[in-house]
C-alpha cells in the first residue's frame, strides 16, 4: 500500500520544484518531507526524485507515482460527487482552461445559464494557450480544456470537436476582397501583419504553413491577446488570421471580414473540448461539459460558412 502522505510531498515537491518551496506551501518542516520520501524510496527500491541545480525534479519512477496520486484524486472526487448526485444535489467544482478566441462564445448565454441552473456548482475559468492548456490538464490543475488546432497528443479524450477554419480576417474595404480566388501567404506581402505569440494553436498552424511553403511571414505586430487583434484589423492598420466564430459579431456588424485561406491543414483546423485521458470528470465537471458543447457556437456545429457551402 502506497503511503498517501508520502505521495503528497512528493507531489508537492515536484510541483513547486524544492523541498523548501513546497515544505513552505504545506507548512511543515522540511525534515518532515525529506524522511517521508526517503521511506518511499526504500519501501519501493526505487529513487522517485533527484536534484540538479537549486531544485528537484522527478524520475520516471517518480513522475509515475504523481501521475497515480493525480488519478486516484480525481477518482475519489468523481465518486464523492457522484454520491451528492445520488442525492438529487448539484454542488461541486469544475476548473476550464480556455484561449481568449473562445471568451465571448464562453461567457456570453452558455455560462450565463449554466451557473443559473446551478447555482451549486462553482467555476474557474484560467485564460491560456494552447500548451499552456494541455499542460495544466496534464498537471490536473483544469479539468476540462478548450483548444483550438491542439497538436495530437495521446494522452487528452476529446468529447467534441468540430471543424473550424483559420480565416484571415481583414478590414472591410480592403483589397484582398477583390481576389475571386482563396488567399495564399505570399499575398500578403505588401500588408501589414499581425500574428499571435507562439504558444497559440492560431501561430503554430500559421508557422506551420509558413515553413511548409517556405514564406517568410514579417508581422509589424505580436501580442497574446485576441482583442488587440481585432482591433488591429478593426481600425483598418492590417490584416490577421483567425476563426470566423471568433469575430462573428464584428462580420455581423460589417466592421471585419474574413476571406478562405488555400490551405488545407488551415481550412481543416478543430476547435476541442477535451480532458485528461483516463481521468474520471466529476458530476459537476460532466454536466459542464454537457452544458457547453450544446450551448456553445464553437461546438454545436462547424463553422457558419461551412454549413453556408453545405447547404
Amino acid at each position: 500500500m502506497l503511503n498517501p502522505r508520502a505521495l503528497t510531498y512528493l507531489n508537492e515537491v515536484i510541483r513547486r520544484g524544492s523541498l523548501r518551496r513546497a515544505a513552505a506551501h504545506l507548512n511543515i518542516d522540511p525534515s518532515a518531507i525529506s524522511r517521508q520520501l526517503k521511506q518511499l524510496e526504500e519501501d519501493l527500491g526505487v529513487r522517485v526524485c533527484e536534484r540538479y541545480g537549486g531544485g528537484m525534479r522527478t524520475t520516471a519512477a517518480g513522475k509515475l507515482l504523481v501521475q497515480h496520486f493525480h488519478a486516484q484524486r480525481s477518482a475519489e472526487a468523481a465518486v464523492l460527487s457522484q454520491l451528492v448526485a445520488l442525492q438529487g444535489v448539484a454542488r461541486g467544482e469544475v476548473r476550464i482552461a480556455v484561449g481568449e478566441g473562445f471568451i465571448a462564445d464562453l461567457i456570453d448565454a452558455p455560462m450565463n445559464a449554466f451557473m443559473n441552473a446551478f447555482p451549486g456548482i462553482e467555476v474557474e475559468i484560467r485564460m491560456a494557450g494552447v500548451n499552456e492548456a494541455m499542460s495544466l490538464l496534464k498537471d490536473s490543475e483544469v479539468d476540462l480544456a478548450l483548444l483550438y488546432a491542439p497538436p495530437v497528443d495521446p494522452s487528452l479524450h476529446c468529447h467534441v470537436e468540430t471543424r473550424q477554419p483559420l480565416d484571415l480576417i481583414v478590414p472591410p474595404d480592403h483589397p484582398l476582397l477583390e481576389l475571386t480566388r482563396p488567399l495564399s501567404l505570399r499575398d500578403l506581402a505588401n500588408w501589414p501583419l499581425a500574428l499571435m505569440d507562439n504558444p497559440f494553436g492560431m501561430r503554430q498552424m500559421v508557422n506551420m504553413v509558413a515553413h511548409q511553403e517556405r514564406v517568410h511571414l514579417k508581422a509589424r505586430l505580436h501580442t497574446n491577446s485576441v482583442a488587440v487583434l481585432k482591433n488591429f484589423v478593426r481600425s483598418g492598420i492590417g490584416v490577421t488570421f483567425m476563426p470566423e466564430l471568433t469575430v462573428v459579431d464584428e462580420i455581423q456588424r460589417d466592421e471585419i471580414r474574413h476571406l478562405p485561406l488555400s490551405y488545407p491543414i488551415m481550412s481543416e483546423a478543430r476547435a476541442q473540448i477535451v480532458s485528461l485521458d483516463g481521468r474520471e470528470l466529476s458530476v459537476a465537471a460532466q454536466t459542464c461539459l454537457t452544458h457547453l458543447s450544446q450551448g456553445m457556437r464553437f461546438f454545436r456545429g462547424d463553422a457558419p460558412r461551412l454549413l453556408a457551402e453545405q447547404a
